[in-house]
């Protein structure tokens, strides 16, 4: 049995799990990111975190193939350089060089949302597929792109950057610094942003006795029968369904595969979703069309996609 390494980089928590070579978690370990402090000592950690993965599983660092790494920003996969991350701080990091020396085994590093869905394409909603998009719906959209089974992320490894494309020109302003972008819409974010801002011009809605507006308040409510929280749902999933549509319509992924807490409500999202994607969908009259499905992994998507990078790339 081969086992590999996989290391999820998060802003709030580094997480280090051994994977076999069935996809199959055998242990993790985990340490507090602990945002700000300078890039060595989140380095450090990381090596730390993955010697103690691997003494949970009863393994050796010598029974270890390789070490695979998901990151937030701009990592540079072939210099192994995490050129930029907002979030983590980190400007021209170089960490496969790091990793390399500390641990002594071969290191790969990817973008964390490209490593979790090459976790989706290996072990999780996209196996089989040779073509597949993942966009996970939380704080942001993110998305990963698989072509012919090689993780798609463009010449400047900052491709699949599905969130920051416009579906409304002049919309709400986005983070990026344009406007009407699909992640505002379409992201756990802007389905709060949305539903308060229903509520301010609608205060007569049921929802005014929500101590805290989340991205389930629309849902929950419309459930229960009210108008003005239907109303926000269904401007949530048109405008989800736009963007969803865009990507099929560039990509025509096999798979494309949607994820994070949003998609939870199941059939109130995916149903009309989809509906309206096969009505809008440019293939719409193809014999073979892009199946959408909710991604499986869920957390452990990054640890088993980082586990595997040594095969994403050419």
């Amino acid at each position: 049995m081969k086992y590999y390494i996989g290391i999820d980089l998060g802003g709030t928590n580094i997480v280090a799990g051994v994977v076999n070579e069935a996809y199959e978690i055998q242990s993790k370990s985990t340490v507090k990111t602990n945002l700000p402090r300078p890039a060595e000592e989140i380095a450090a950690d990381m090596a730390k975190v993955t010697v103690k993965a691997v003494k949970n599983a009863s393994l050796t660092m010598d029974q270890i193939e390789w070490i695979g790494v998901g990151t937030p920003g701009v990592a540079d996969s072939a210099s192994g350089v995490i050129e930029y991350s907002n979030n983590l701080g980190f400007h021209n990091m170089p960490m496969v060089k790091y990793l390399e020396t500390t641990l002594g085994k071969p290191t790969f590093i990817e973008n964390d949302a490209n490593a979790a869905t090459y976790g989706e394409y290996v072990a999780g909603a996209a196996k089989g597929a040779k073509n597949a998009v993942c966009i996970t719906l939380g704080t942001g959209v993110g998305a990963g792109i698989i072509i012919d089974g090689k993780i798609y992320s463009g010449s400047n490894f900052g491709g699949a950057e599905v969130g920051h494309t416009v579906i409304e020109v002049g919309g709400p302003q986005c983070s990026c610094g344009r406007r009407g972008c699909f992640e505002v819409f379409s992201s756990a974010t802007g389905l709060v942003r949305m539903t308060k801002e229903a509520l301010a011009a609608n205060p007569e809605s049921a929802m005014k006795s929500e101590k805290k507006i989340s991205a389930r308040t629309a849902f929950n409510y419309m459930r229960a029968g009210d108008a003005v929280a239907k109303q926000v749902v269904d401007d949530y999933i048109l405008h989800l369904a736009a963007g969803i549509t865009n990507t099929i319509n560039i990509f025509q992924p096999d798979v494309l595969c949607i994820g994070g807490g949003v998609c939870n409500e199941g059939d109130p999202l995916l149903l009309p979703m989809k509906e309206i994607v096969k009505r809008e969908v440019y293939t719409r009259n193809s014999a073979k069309n892009t199946e959408i499905v909710i991604a499986k992994l869920g957390n452990d998507a990054g640890i088993i996609g980082a586990a595997f990078l040594g095969n994403a790339h050419d």
